[in-house]
């Protein structure tokens, strides 16, 4: 099954928390814990939304920063992806 976005939404799958810093010391519970992040894996064709037209800036493989309380979780096939609206996207990680 393969998720195909619509209008202005955009599929991510959120990047795994680093259970290790640089310098080896092994993080716990909260303190891995990091800002909302994942990998663009679809996006949807822009458009009219809400009388507005919209572009779309990010492109599947951008890894982008997004808040922490967007989105709609779902599960397909064991995976975990998060559909957001494309203005919950904050940044793309260069």
């Amino acid at each position: 099954m393969k998720l195909v976005p619509l209008d202005d939404k955009v599929v991510l799958k959120k990047l795994v928390a680093e259970e290790t810093t640089a310098s080896g010391i092994v993080l716990t519970g909260q303190d891995k814990e990091k800002p909302a992040q994942g990998e663009v894996i679809a996006v949807g064709p822009g458009g009219i939304v809400d009388g507005k037209e919209v572009k779309m800036q990010v492109k599947a493989g951008d890894k982008v920063v997004y808040s922490k309380y967007a989105g709609t979780e779902v599960e397909i096939e064991k995976e975990k992806y998060l559909i957001v609206k494309q203005s919950d996207i904050l940044a793309i990680m260069k």
